[in-house]
């Protein structure tokens, strides 16, 4: 049976049970502050669990995406070395709200596992929750006895909370946990040894496929539990493993899921799979972590230095050094593999075959990036290895290794194993310890404490009525006091408000809310897990919040400058597609009161036609006035069918909100806020265009006040050289005529200098002393800028044998020297002018170097030039 085959039966076998199949989520989580990405299956129906939102269905299957590489889940390491663990992966899982509970869940585990898979039921064990006397969680009677008329006692584990006990995090939604576990041994060793015994030991082939967890309790902020009202459930099966034990194999890279891609990387490297163990290592680890790169790129999630885009482009890294130290890639090789990843999971997550080009074309940058960035990490290891033999020692250290790493993108293990090969060691103590204080200062930066959520009152549904209203009369519902780096801070819920939460691109309303006479600033405001949050810093919040009403209101001035630079946004966007071509995507973008930023994907830097043809056309559109045409609850599938524009690495629902402004130029779904008609905007000028990524740019802008600010300020900045250069009839031909007489007169007086500089070397030829064999000049002169001094140096050094110079100049205020040295006097007398350099800049508190026939320092002291030059003497005159 194929993987593909596989996929598909396990959703139609919960399709049969009353399942709605939905969509994977997109790897990189959306409006969840304690997840970078989607590391698990029930990632994207947290809220649901959480009580904050109302799930299409009680009863939902699908494939998630997820990844696991930061944090608590972090299998980064063991990818590759072991024969099931990876960075992304797919969790099959389905789910209850509400609805049945423990006896559907694990009957229908084991029908699929053993009469649709036709697993054999001798080889599957399950476990139980032992119970918790410390956290009085008892004995999970209910999942024992519905599994020991199902197995039988013999085949059930007992398993403590680290095994059976799933939590959320260190607060929320709890429970008791029931694993399936399959023996995938030979015959001859499971007659030696029962799997019971092997299960939860890390055996290779005693695994875990299924994970069945009964969200019971929840965890509150002093670690007691309490009972839910409503019980859930929340299951997840590696969709990996779960082929490695269908299709008879002993590894997840011996299944159809990654032999394509192994066999693909192996044939370009020149290799075999299965002969060599660093090989075969280096080919899982590849074949694991493309998927994970391009799945997420094609999400939304470019490799960059920081957050979630240093984590991609440190797998990314990862890969093309084992490609690099074992399989012999000098060029790069990973973005060649994205077409055959596309293919295999088309119709699965169709967004990467959507987006191949790009994916591939932003792979290829980040690897020959990451080829230059190796070999100056080699070069500098290198260097520290002949440094060490130098001095006579042996160990690399730790504070070293740890460069090599952070810097460079050294492992360890790879530093260690070039160490061994030169006859040295690594510092591995030094190393972790290097590490750790990075880790202790990223804990620093980043901690919280937070209360537990004081309830108020119970709704069914959070209201968001800002489209329409800019000011309501609410309730709270809860509040959540939390201690961070600034301070205090309050976040409030409402039963209904008009505040729009930072959501898309869009920052979050700012405003007030009124308790009774007295309002209260709210500095911002976010979604969390779908939640509207509104932040508040003030003190008095605690004193002054009850269940009484309150009026919220937003800073409507703000609110609608963010919607003149939102609706900009659209407009440009389509304008941008005009212009330069249907490829253009947006990759992320920023929309307040102040700016408008967005990127977008394109590979080549805007000309300043085209930034000119984009305004003209967005300006042309506001002129038109054209009216906002808002449609709500449209089903998503008759929005696209209709062109409107959906963000790669957005999960959308089944009902969207489409915004038009002309139907033929810009039909978008979109979340967020805008003006009623374009004409509010007034002017749209662009301000900027750069790089920000690879193959990604981004344009900066301005409407409305801001941009007649700056055509206020150009004005200005005219009248002022109208007024300098008294009021020319043509301004750009008197501005050309001042450059051309700029350009002759700096031709005349650098000939001056040529003739300046060629006088004070007839000069310094005549003030030569000889020390033995050697020719010193040491003199400080006069020279209008650092290369002329260089060239002096240099042209004295032609017309000079066996010459020994130390020139000192104050150029712009500032001390330069410059030392040269004739090359044979650097072989056989061993004059190094690098080393004499450093000595030299002391006397000027500067510093410099250089190679050792020539080097240059700079400094702040100028008075010390004197003294540099006497110095000078003393390295000849002995």
């Amino acid at each position: 049976m194929t993987s593909r085959e596989i996929r598909k039966q396990f959703l139609d076998f919960f399709a049969s049970k009353g399942h709605l199949i939905v969509p994977s989520a997109p790897l990189v989580a959306k409006n969840d502050p304690t997840l970078m990405f989607n590391n698990s299956g029930m990632a994207q129906f947290k809220d649901f669990f959480l009580g904050n939102g109302t799930p299409p269905s009680k009863r939902i299957a699908d494939t998630q995406k997820c990844l696991r590489v930061s944090g608590k889940h972090n299998d980064l390491e063991d990818v590759g070395f072991d024969t099931y663990h990876h960075t992304m992966f797919e969790m099959l899982g389905n789910w209850s709200f509400g609805d049945y509970f423990k006896k559907e869940a694990l009957a229908w585990s084991w029908e699929l596992l053993t009469e649709v898979y036709k697993l054999p039921k001798d080889r599957i064990y399950v476990s139980v929750f032992q119970g918790d006397e410390k956290d009085g969680v008892p004995f999970d009677q209910e999942a024992w006895d519905i599994w020991k008329a199902i197995v039988g006692e013999e085949r059930i584990i007992l398993g403590n909370k680290k095994d059976n006990f799933w939590e959320m995090g260190e607060t929320g939604p709890c429970g008791p946990c029931s694993e399936i576990h399959i023996d995938l041994r030979d015959a001859e060793e499971v007659a030696l040894k029962s799997g019971k015994e092997l299960v939860n030991a890390d055996h290779p082939q005693v695994v875990e496929i299924w994970n069945n967890v009964f969200m019971q309790f929840e965890r509150m902020a002093d670690g007691s539990l309490v009972s839910l009202p409503s019980k859930h459930v929340d299951t997840g099966m590696g969709f990996e493993r779960l082929c490695m034990a269908i299709q008879g194999k002993q590894s997840n890279y011996d299944t159809d899921v990654f032999q394509g891609t192994i066999k693909l990387i192996a044939d370009k490297a020149g290799k075999v799979y299965g002969q060599d163990k660093w090989t075969d290592i280096s080919l899982r680890v590849i074949a694991d972590h493309i998927r994970a790169i391009a799945f997420a790129i094609a999400d939304g999630q470019l490799p960059s230095n920081n957050k979630a885009g240093y984590v991609i482009r440190r797998i990314l890294r990862r890969a093309v050094r084992y490609g690099y130290t074992y399989l012999g890639f000098r060029e790069p090789f990973l973005h060649s593999i994205v077409p055959l990843l596309s293919e295999q999971f088309d119709g699965v997550f169709p967004e990467l075959i959507s987006q191949q080009d790009f994916v591939a074309k932003v792979i290829l940058e980040e690897e020959n990036s990451f080829l230059r960035t190796l070999e100056n990490g080699l070069k500098l290891l290198d260097k520290i290895t002949v440094d060490l033999k130098a001095n006579n020692q042996t160990v690399i250290n730790g504070e070293q290794v740890f460069e090599l790493n952070d810097t460079f993108g050294f492992p360890v293990d790879l530093t260690a194993l070039i160490a061994r090969e030169n006859g040295l060691s690594i510092d591995e103590e030094g190393y972790k310890a290097a590490l750790q204080a990075q880790k202790e200062r990223s804990r620093k930066d980043a901690s919280t404490s937070a209360e537990d959520w004081v309830i108020l009152q119970e709704v069914d549904k959070i209201e968001f009525v800002g489209y329409d209203e800019f000011e309501t009369v609410s309730s709270v519902v809860k509040y959540q006091k939390v201690q961070n780096k600034q301070g205090t801070q309050y976040k409030v819920v409402l039963d209904k408000t008009p505040f729009y939460a930072e959501s898309g691109g869009q920052v979050g309303d700012k405003g007030t809310i009124s308790f009774g006479g007295v309002a209260i600033e709210v500095v911002d405001t976010k979604k969390e897990n779908d939640l509207i949050v509104h932040f508040i810093s003030d003190k008095r919040f605690e004193s002054l919040v009850s269940d009484e009403p309150v009026k919220a209101s937003i800073d409507l001035a703000r609110r609608k400058l963010t919607n003149n630079n939102h609706t900009s946004t659209h407009l440009m966007q389509a304008a941008l597609k005009q212009v330069l071509g249907s490829h253009v995507n947006q990759k992320g973008s920023l929309v307040n009161n102040e700016i408008l930023r967005f990127d977008f994907s394109h590979f080549q830097k805007v000309t300043d036609e085209e930034i000119a043809q984009v305004e003209e056309i967005v300006n042309q559109k506001i002129r038109e006035n054209i009216p906002l045409v808002e449609e709500r609850n449209v089903p998503i599938s008759e929005a696209t069918s209709r062109g409107a524009m959906a963000l790669f690495g957005e999960k959308y629902g089944d009902f969207v909100r489409v915004i038009t402004f002309d139907k033929n130029y810009s039909v978008e779904l979109c979340g967020g806020t805008h003006v009623p008609a374009t004409g509010n905007i007034g002017l749209f000028k662009i301000i900027t265009e750069t790089s920000v990524a690879t193959g990604v740019r981004r344009i900066e802008a301005v409407t409305s006040e801001k941009a007649f600010e700056i055509l206020r300020e150009q004005e200005a900045i005219l009248d002022q050289l109208n007024q300098l250069l008294k009021a020319p009839k043509d301004l750009v031909k008197a501005v050309a005529s001042l450059l051309e007489e700029k350009n002759a007169l700096a031709k005349k007086i650098e000939v001056f200098e040529q003739e300046k500089l060629q006088a004070t070397k007839e000069r310094l030829l005549n003030k030569i002393v000889s020390y033995g064999s050697i020719n010193a000049i040491t003199e400080v002169v006069e020279v209008g800028s650092a290369d002329a001094l260089k060239q002096l140096a240099y042209e004295l050094k032609a017309k000079v044998g066996d010459l020994y110079c130390v020139l000192g100049a104050e150029i712009a205020g500032k001390p330069q020297l410059a030392v040269m040295i004739a090359d044979n006097l650097v072989a056989d007398k061993g004059l190094n002018a690098g080393q004499i350099i450093r000595e030299l800049a002391k006397e000027v508190k500067g510093g410099g170097g250089g190679q050792p026939f020539f080097a240059t320092a700079g400094g702040s002291d100028v008075s010390g030039l004197a003294k540099a030059i006497e110095k000078g003497k003393t390295f000849v005159n002995a």
